[in-house]
């Protein structure tokens, strides 16, 4: 018997039926969600989840201009373009899509970003937050993760998770994250990477294994426990081919884990815009404390 299949779209589905009668009441007031992103150069991929983010924006009636910069735009270029919507108060948040260019330093790019605006949760004051559990953005894949448990009733709290990959997008904030005290986290989290030579010791042990490596392939039946949960997080492109980090035949040793396409991916979608719309709601917060 194969395992049970945990799509991410039912839990995307989910999270935005919270999250639009907010982003109406937003509308509302007069205030229209505003989401931006920038893109720099033509990868493929890139492309590909940027016109997903502003189709999804459309829909849901957000502001949501997109700065596309060419292939040898340079660091100047991408400063201006983020300043501008570090000002722009209609603009409640914004991500600049990664990767970049060679010649694009996107770390100097993120310190540059408003960490307010910060709807990918990756600045340093929002890791920072993240850590001390403070309110803030918090990394899409990640909080797309938990909730995606919390979705299926996988329980976590007192488990043991471990986490193949240590990347500043998914394994580290992730860790962060689940072993944080609430229902849905409050786990014993193992973080791993292929720079530890006997990894599958950690991942055949926990009962909920989340695969972040990036390296194609790398989880395979060997290297879990029957009747785990299994969460592909880790994927690579090859041209407009998706290589997941979890090998299919996984599915016939685990008890639940997610699919090869349409997982994780709408999940990190959902907790985008959720990102976005609590930026929203901050900032009104913030004008209507001042007015009083």
């Amino acid at each position: 018997m194969g395992a049970v299949m945990m799509p991410g779209k039912p839990v995307a589905d989910a999270v935005f039926a919270d999250l639009v009668p907010r982003i109406q009441k937003l509308r509302d007031d007069g205030h229209p969600l505003g989401l931006a992103t920038i893109l720099v150069g033509t990868d493929s991929a890139s492309e590909g989840y940027i016109r997903i983010k502003q189709k999804k924006a459309i829909e849901l009636g957000c502001v949501s201009p997109h700065v596309h910069l060419h292939d040898d735009a340079t660091q100047t270029d991408l400063l201006k373009a983020i300043h501008s919507f570090n000002r722009d108060p209609e603009i409640d948040g914004y991500l600049v899509q990664h990767p970049t260019p060679p010649q694009i330093d996107y770390e100097a790019a993120l310190l540059a970003i408003d960490p307010d605006k910060d709807v990918d949760g990756l600045h340093p004051v929002n890791m920072g937050r993240l850590a001390l559990s403070m309110p803030g953005p918090v990394s899409c894949t990640p909080a797309g993760i938990e909730a995606l448990l919390a979705y299926y009733e996988i329980p976590v709290a007192g488990r043991e998770v471990c986490i193949l990959g240590r990347g500043t997008t998914l394994g580290r904030p992730l860790a962060m994250l689940l072993s944080q005290k609430r229902p849905t986290a409050n786990a014993a989290v193992t973080v791993v990477h292929t720079g530890v030579p006997d990894w599958p010791r950690y991942t055949k042990r926990a009962e909920i294994v989340v695969a972040a490596a990036g390296v194609p392939g790398i989880l395979q039946p060997e290297h879990i426990t029957p009747g785990c949960v299994v969460v592909g997080g880790g994927v690579r492109y090859e041209g407009r081919t998706l290589l997941p980090d979890v090998d299919e035949s996984c599915e016939e040793v685990a008890g639940y884990i997610t699919p090869r396409v349409g997982g994780v991916g709408p999940t990190t979608i959902a907790m985008l815009f959720r990102n976005a719309v609590e930026a929203a709601e901050r900032n009104r917060a913030k004008t209507f404390g001042g007015a009083e």
